[in-house]
């Protein structure tokens, strides 16, 4: 555990609360991608496959129940709660997760730390968590109206990777035999793809103006 470390997890648990409290508080998933939340409940579920057979520390258990729980919510609330469900954009949430699905399995399959059924589900998880955010930023440029909570979500979300890839490097540097090149790489990818929402959420803080993304 690192400064980087915990200040990604604790970003990340952030983005989770941030989006709980718009929902649950408000009642509301306007502008939230059921698809992105699909699939982020995919990924918790199979890279926490470990979860009641090995214990690393309390630490790492309650996180990982914290994710499970609440993205496995978060669904929930989207598809079955009769007033939350009434505020999803269905029409406009129309990217076809599932192409993304295929793809990550097939490249897990054929690269992976060592080919075991739990290994090639943790490659894949890192594969599919790279790209999960792509039905939400899709989501985000059709509808243009990006209020607080949704905009501060996805930022943090974000953010959290960003913090990773700090505490990759700064383990690099301090832990000997310290390479994981897949977790590297798929890490820098998701990272990547908040690149042009980061650009235009810090114009619009500076600017003090409503967040837009092109469309």
């Amino acid at each position: 555990m690192n400064i980087f470390r915990l200040a990604g997890d604790m970003t990340h648990l952030a983005s989770v609360l941030v989006l709980l409290l718009k929902i649950h508080t408000i009642k509301s998933c306007a502008g939230v991608s059921l698809k992105t939340q699909e699939l982020y409940a995919l990924v918790f579920a199979t890279r926490y496959l470990d979860i009641f057979t090995d214990f690393i520390s309390l630490y790492n258990t309650v996180m990982k129940l914290i994710f499970l729980g609440s993205s496995f919510s978060i669904v929930w609330y989207i598809r079955r709660h009769k007033i939350v469900r009434r505020s999803y954009d269905k029409d406009q949430d129309t990217f076809r997760h599932y192409f993304l699905v295929l793809p990550c399995l097939l490249l897990a399959l054929v690269i992976n730390e060592k080919f075991t059924f739990r290994e090639v589900m943790w490659a894949f998880s890192l594969y599919l968590e790279a790209v999960a955010i792509l039905p939400q930023l899709v989501l985000l440029q059709r509808t243009r109206n990006i209020d607080n909570l949704t905009g501060q979500y996805v930022f943090l979300l974000g953010a959290y990777r960003a913090l990773y890839i700090l505490n990759w490097i700064y383990r690099y540097f301090t832990e000997p035999h310290f390479v994981h090149w897949i977790t590297w790489i798929a890490g820098l990818v998701q990272t990547l793809l908040y690149a042009d929402f980061f650009y235009y959420y810090f114009e619009s803080w500076k600017n003090n103006v409503k967040l837009q993304l092109p469309a």
